[in-house]
């Protein structure tokens, strides 16, 4: 992966939305995140599929929706103030 995208999977663990990269990956493959990227809309099913700075996902943890927008990639999963650098929150236009 380039350093321009990073794959689903990694991201949504390095933004501490899942403890390990394996539970990241089995929720990503069961088709539960949407990304939009460029204006289109998609489902997700495959765990590798980059993301890059700019993408929107929504997806559901816990009993609660998330809509967030990818703001940095991260080059580890850090501290959880680092993590929270990795996202905002989407706002509803």
């Amino acid at each position: 992966m380039t350093g321009a995208a990073a794959r689903l999977d990694v991201w949504l663990w390095r933004a501490r939305f899942f403890k390990t990269r394996s539970m990241a990956a089995r929720f990503v493959e069961e088709g539960r995140v949407r990304l939009t990227h460029a204006g289109q809309e998609s489902r997700v099913e495959k765990s590798s599929r980059p993301v890059k700075v700019g993408d929107h996902l929504v997806f559901a943890v816990g009993g609660r929706l998330i809509a967030v927008t990818v703001e940095a990639l991260g080059e580890r999963r850090g501290p959880p103030v680092e993590a929270r650098g990795l996202y905002s929150a989407l706002q509803k236009s």
